[in-house]
Protein backbone atom coordinates (compact mmCIF):
# COMPACT_ATOMS: atom_id res chain seq x y z
CA UNK A 1 0.00 0.00 0.00
CA UNK A 2 1.29 3.65 -0.45
CA UNK A 3 1.31 6.60 1.68
CA UNK A 4 -1.78 8.30 2.20
CA UNK A 5 -2.57 10.44 -1.03
CA UNK A 6 -3.34 13.22 1.56
CA UNK A 7 -4.38 14.50 5.25
CA UNK A 8 -7.51 16.89 5.35
CA UNK A 9 -9.68 18.43 3.22
CA UNK A 10 -10.24 17.45 -0.70
CA UNK A 11 -12.72 19.42 -2.41
CA UNK A 12 -14.81 17.48 -5.01
CA UNK A 13 -15.14 19.75 -7.41
CA UNK A 14 -18.07 20.89 -9.12
CA UNK A 15 -17.56 21.32 -13.39
CA UNK A 16 -18.85 24.66 -14.22
CA UNK A 17 -20.79 24.49 -17.91
CA UNK A 18 -21.15 27.33 -20.22
CA UNK A 19 -23.22 27.36 -23.21
CA UNK A 20 -20.64 25.61 -25.50
CA UNK A 21 -19.48 23.51 -22.64
CA UNK A 22 -16.96 23.88 -19.86
CA UNK A 23 -16.76 27.14 -18.48
CA UNK A 24 -12.87 27.41 -17.67
CA UNK A 25 -13.04 30.80 -16.70
CA UNK A 26 -15.40 29.87 -13.98
CA UNK A 27 -13.33 27.06 -13.38
CA UNK A 28 -10.32 28.90 -12.78
CA UNK A 29 -12.02 31.34 -10.13
CA UNK A 30 -13.39 28.41 -8.17
CA UNK A 31 -9.75 27.28 -8.12
CA UNK A 32 -7.92 30.15 -6.96
CA UNK A 33 -10.43 29.91 -4.02
CA UNK A 34 -9.83 26.78 -3.23
CA UNK A 35 -5.77 27.71 -3.61
CA UNK A 36 -6.20 30.50 -0.84
CA UNK A 37 -8.74 28.50 1.19
CA UNK A 38 -4.95 25.87 1.27
CA UNK A 39 -7.02 22.83 0.74
CA UNK A 40 -5.07 19.47 0.27
CA UNK A 41 -6.55 18.20 -2.22
CA UNK A 42 -8.95 18.07 -5.21
CA UNK A 43 -11.47 15.70 -6.87
CA UNK A 44 -12.04 16.90 -11.00
CA UNK A 45 -14.51 14.57 -12.74
CA UNK A 46 -16.18 12.61 -9.66
CA UNK A 47 -19.61 12.91 -8.63
CA UNK A 48 -20.32 16.48 -7.71
CA UNK A 49 -18.32 17.27 -11.12
CA UNK A 50 -20.95 15.28 -13.24
CA UNK A 51 -18.77 12.84 -14.07
CA UNK A 52 -21.66 10.91 -15.65
CA UNK A 53 -22.28 13.68 -18.43
CA UNK A 54 -18.31 14.32 -19.34
CA UNK A 55 -17.52 13.25 -22.68
CA UNK A 56 -14.13 11.47 -22.34
CA UNK A 57 -12.40 14.54 -23.82
CA UNK A 58 -13.97 17.34 -22.19
CA UNK A 59 -12.76 15.25 -19.18
CA UNK A 60 -9.22 15.11 -20.22
CA UNK A 61 -9.09 18.49 -21.23
CA UNK A 62 -10.61 19.29 -17.45
CA UNK A 63 -7.90 17.17 -15.93
CA UNK A 64 -5.01 19.02 -18.00
CA UNK A 65 -6.25 22.23 -17.66
CA UNK A 66 -6.45 21.74 -13.71
CA UNK A 67 -2.99 20.18 -13.68
CA UNK A 68 -1.58 23.75 -15.14
CA UNK A 69 -3.66 25.77 -12.75
CA UNK A 70 -2.90 24.33 -9.72
CA UNK A 71 0.96 23.56 -10.85
CA UNK A 72 1.42 21.36 -7.53
CA UNK A 73 0.25 23.37 -5.17
CA UNK A 74 -2.42 20.51 -3.80
CA UNK A 75 -3.39 17.48 -5.13
CA UNK A 76 -5.13 17.03 -8.13
CA UNK A 77 -7.21 13.43 -8.37
CA UNK A 78 -8.36 12.30 -11.03
CA UNK A 79 -12.09 10.55 -11.18
CA UNK A 80 -11.79 7.84 -13.96
CA UNK A 81 -14.46 5.42 -12.58
CA UNK A 82 -17.14 3.53 -14.95
CA UNK A 83 -18.64 0.32 -14.86
CA UNK A 84 -16.52 -0.74 -18.42
CA UNK A 85 -13.37 -2.41 -16.97
CA UNK A 86 -11.38 -1.93 -20.09
CA UNK A 87 -13.09 1.60 -20.54
CA UNK A 88 -11.78 2.52 -16.84
CA UNK A 89 -8.07 1.41 -17.00
CA UNK A 90 -7.84 3.29 -20.78
CA UNK A 91 -9.05 6.95 -18.76
CA UNK A 92 -6.65 6.16 -15.75
CA UNK A 93 -3.92 5.22 -18.23
CA UNK A 94 -5.00 8.75 -19.89
CA UNK A 95 -5.10 10.74 -16.75
CA UNK A 96 -1.92 9.21 -15.47
CA UNK A 97 -0.11 10.52 -18.06
CA UNK A 98 -2.19 14.51 -18.61
CA UNK A 99 -0.03 14.44 -14.77
CA UNK A 100 -2.83 13.90 -12.02
CA UNK A 101 -1.19 12.94 -9.12
CA UNK A 102 -3.99 10.25 -8.30
CA UNK A 103 -7.24 8.69 -9.57
CA UNK A 104 -10.53 8.22 -7.76
CA UNK A 105 -12.35 4.99 -8.70
CA UNK A 106 -16.08 4.76 -8.17
CA UNK A 107 -17.55 1.14 -8.38
CA UNK A 108 -18.89 0.46 -11.25
CA UNK A 109 -22.61 0.60 -11.43
CA UNK A 110 -25.48 -0.49 -13.02
CA UNK A 111 -23.92 -3.76 -14.22
CA UNK A 112 -23.87 -4.45 -10.09
CA UNK A 113 -20.91 -6.87 -9.94
CA UNK A 114 -20.09 -9.44 -7.31
CA UNK A 115 -17.28 -8.97 -4.75
CA UNK A 116 -15.11 -11.00 -7.11
CA UNK A 117 -15.83 -8.87 -9.90
CA UNK A 118 -15.04 -5.38 -8.08
CA UNK A 119 -11.79 -7.36 -6.84
CA UNK A 120 -11.21 -8.44 -10.72
CA UNK A 121 -12.33 -4.74 -11.58
CA UNK A 122 -9.91 -2.82 -9.26
CA UNK A 123 -6.98 -5.49 -10.36
CA UNK A 124 -7.25 -4.45 -13.81
CA UNK A 125 -7.12 -0.51 -13.02
CA UNK A 126 -4.75 -1.40 -10.80
CA UNK A 127 -2.41 -3.02 -13.09
CA UNK A 128 -2.85 -0.69 -16.16
CA UNK A 129 -1.12 2.50 -13.99
CA UNK A 130 1.19 3.25 -11.45
CA UNK A 131 -0.56 6.29 -9.38
CA UNK A 132 -1.97 5.78 -6.11
CA UNK A 133 -5.84 4.51 -6.49
CA UNK A 134 -8.46 6.03 -4.26
CA UNK A 135 -11.50 3.35 -4.21
CA UNK A 136 -14.81 4.83 -4.07
CA UNK A 137 -17.80 3.14 -2.46
CA UNK A 138 -20.85 5.14 -2.93
CA UNK A 139 -23.54 2.93 -2.56
CA UNK A 140 -26.69 5.40 -3.04
CA UNK A 141 -25.46 6.03 -6.17
CA UNK A 142 -24.15 2.45 -7.42
CA UNK A 143 -25.98 0.02 -5.80
CA UNK A 144 -22.79 -1.48 -5.27
CA UNK A 145 -20.89 -1.73 -1.77
CA UNK A 146 -17.55 -3.04 -1.44
CA UNK A 147 -17.32 -5.67 1.18
CA UNK A 148 -14.87 -4.54 3.82
CA UNK A 149 -13.01 -8.51 3.17
CA UNK A 150 -12.97 -7.16 -0.79
CA UNK A 151 -11.25 -3.81 0.50
CA UNK A 152 -8.70 -5.46 2.44
CA UNK A 153 -8.42 -7.91 -0.18
CA UNK A 154 -7.30 -4.89 -2.39
CA UNK A 155 -5.32 -3.16 0.19
CA UNK A 156 -2.70 -5.28 -0.53
CA UNK A 157 -2.25 -4.12 -4.10
CA UNK A 158 0.58 -1.74 -4.16
CA UNK A 159 -0.66 1.43 -5.36
CA UNK A 160 -4.36 0.87 -3.74
CA UNK A 161 -3.98 4.16 -1.18
CA UNK A 162 -7.46 4.33 0.42
CA UNK A 163 -11.12 4.42 0.21
CA UNK A 164 -13.15 7.24 0.19
CA UNK A 165 -16.09 6.01 2.03
CA UNK A 166 -20.18 7.65 1.29
CA UNK A 167 -21.75 5.00 2.94
CA UNK A 168 -22.41 7.17 5.58
CA UNK A 169 -21.90 4.68 8.19
CA UNK A 170 -19.24 5.49 10.75
CA UNK A 171 -18.76 2.07 11.94
CA UNK A 172 -17.40 0.98 8.67
CA UNK A 173 -13.94 3.15 9.50
CA UNK A 174 -13.75 0.92 12.44
CA UNK A 175 -14.12 -2.41 10.23
CA UNK A 176 -11.90 -1.45 7.91
CA UNK A 177 -9.28 -0.61 10.43
CA UNK A 178 -9.94 -3.93 11.61
CA UNK A 179 -9.06 -5.90 8.56
CA UNK A 180 -6.93 -3.42 6.25
CA UNK A 181 -4.70 -2.05 9.18
CA UNK A 182 -5.29 0.99 11.30
CA UNK A 183 -2.39 2.72 9.14
CA UNK A 184 -5.16 2.27 6.02
CA UNK A 185 -6.38 5.76 4.51
CA UNK A 186 -9.89 6.22 4.95
CA UNK A 187 -11.67 9.26 3.52
CA UNK A 188 -15.05 10.94 4.45
CA UNK A 189 -16.91 11.09 2.01
CA UNK A 190 -20.27 12.40 3.54
CA UNK A 191 -20.17 16.21 4.60
CA UNK A 192 -22.39 16.06 7.99
CA UNK A 193 -19.93 12.89 9.59
CA UNK A 194 -16.55 14.68 9.78
CA UNK A 195 -16.32 15.15 13.17
CA UNK A 196 -17.61 10.87 13.55
CA UNK A 197 -15.22 9.35 10.86
CA UNK A 198 -12.42 11.51 11.82
CA UNK A 199 -12.68 10.50 15.29
CA UNK A 200 -12.80 6.82 14.45
CA UNK A 201 -9.51 7.11 12.77
CA UNK A 202 -10.76 8.55 9.16
CA UNK A 203 -7.97 11.13 7.58
CA UNK A 204 -9.83 13.81 6.11
CA UNK A 205 -12.79 13.82 4.10
CA UNK A 206 -13.75 14.78 0.19
CA UNK A 207 -16.19 17.61 0.81
CA UNK A 208 -18.86 19.18 -1.48
CA UNK A 209 -19.51 21.96 1.08
CA UNK A 210 -15.41 23.19 0.73
CA UNK A 211 -16.54 24.35 -3.21
CA UNK A 212 -18.39 26.68 -0.90
CA UNK A 213 -16.56 27.02 2.04
CA UNK A 214 -13.43 25.72 1.63
CA UNK A 215 -11.91 27.03 4.80
CA UNK A 216 -14.53 25.96 7.33
CA UNK A 217 -13.86 22.72 6.24
CA UNK A 218 -10.35 22.69 6.54
CA UNK A 219 -10.74 24.43 10.03
CA UNK A 220 -13.32 20.61 11.12
CA UNK A 221 -10.62 18.67 9.43
CA UNK A 222 -7.01 20.48 10.75
CA UNK A 223 -9.24 20.68 14.07
CA UNK A 224 -9.99 16.77 14.36
CA UNK A 225 -6.93 15.67 12.80
CA UNK A 226 -5.41 17.33 16.40
CA UNK A 227 -7.53 15.47 18.34
CA UNK A 228 -9.27 18.94 18.52
CA UNK A 229 -12.77 17.35 19.10
CA UNK A 230 -14.84 19.77 21.07
CA UNK A 231 -13.69 22.68 18.60
CA UNK A 232 -14.16 20.68 15.70
CA UNK A 233 -17.85 19.79 17.06
CA UNK A 234 -18.63 22.96 17.32
CA UNK A 235 -17.01 23.94 13.30
CA UNK A 236 -19.46 20.34 12.57
CA UNK A 237 -22.25 22.14 14.06
CA UNK A 238 -21.97 25.82 12.16
CA UNK A 239 -22.15 24.20 9.25
CA UNK A 240 -25.13 21.58 9.87
CA UNK A 241 -28.00 24.23 8.39
CA UNK A 242 -25.86 24.47 5.31
CA UNK A 243 -25.44 20.46 4.77
CA UNK A 244 -29.36 19.70 5.46
CA UNK A 245 -29.64 22.48 2.45
CA UNK A 246 -27.16 20.72 0.45
CA UNK A 247 -28.81 16.99 1.02
CA UNK A 248 -32.26 18.60 0.26
CA UNK A 249 -31.42 17.93 -3.84
CA UNK A 250 -29.60 15.91 -5.60
CA UNK A 251 -25.68 16.76 -5.58
CA UNK A 252 -24.65 18.88 -7.34
CA UNK A 253 -28.15 20.62 -7.61
CA UNK A 254 -27.90 22.80 -4.71
CA UNK A 255 -23.92 23.31 -4.17
CA UNK A 256 -24.07 24.87 -7.69
CA UNK A 257 -27.29 27.05 -6.63
CA UNK A 258 -25.41 28.44 -4.04
CA UNK A 259 -22.13 29.22 -5.34
CA UNK A 260 -23.91 31.18 -8.05
CA UNK A 261 -26.01 32.90 -4.98
CA UNK A 262 -22.54 33.68 -3.68
CA UNK A 263 -20.74 35.23 -6.89
CA UNK A 264 -18.95 32.11 -7.81
CA UNK A 265 -21.30 31.25 -10.72
CA UNK A 266 -20.90 27.79 -12.25
CA UNK A 267 -23.64 27.36 -14.37
CA UNK A 268 -26.55 24.88 -14.23
CA UNK A 269 -26.02 20.83 -14.23
CA UNK A 270 -26.62 19.33 -17.26
CA UNK A 271 -29.61 17.24 -18.12
CA UNK A 272 -30.98 15.49 -16.56
CA UNK A 273 -30.26 17.33 -13.67
CA UNK A 274 -32.43 20.16 -13.12
CA UNK A 275 -32.29 23.85 -11.37
CA UNK A 276 -32.53 24.16 -8.17
CA UNK A 277 -36.21 25.01 -6.86
CA UNK A 278 -37.20 28.52 -5.77
CA UNK A 279 -37.79 27.23 -2.21
CA UNK A 280 -34.32 26.11 -2.31
CA UNK A 281 -32.87 29.00 -3.55
CA UNK A 282 -35.00 30.76 -0.90
CA UNK A 283 -33.07 28.69 1.96
CA UNK A 284 -29.94 28.94 0.49
CA UNK A 285 -30.26 32.97 0.60
CA UNK A 286 -31.20 33.13 3.90
CA UNK A 287 -28.43 31.10 4.93
CA UNK A 288 -25.66 32.77 2.50
CA UNK A 289 -26.93 36.07 4.57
Amino acid sequence: MTKPIFRGTCTALVTPFGERGIDFTALDRLLETQLEAGVEALVVGGTTGEAATLEHTELMALIAHCVRFCGGKTKLIAGTGGNDTRKAAETARAAAALGADALLCVTPYYNRCTQAGLLAHYEAIASAVELPILLYNVPSRTNVRIAPETCAALAQLPNVAGIKEADGDVGRVLKLHALCGEEFPVYCGCDDRILPFMACGALGAVSVLSNLRPGAVKALTDAALRGEYARALGLQREQQPMLEALSAAVNPIPIKAALALAGLDCGECRLPLTPADPELKERLIELLE
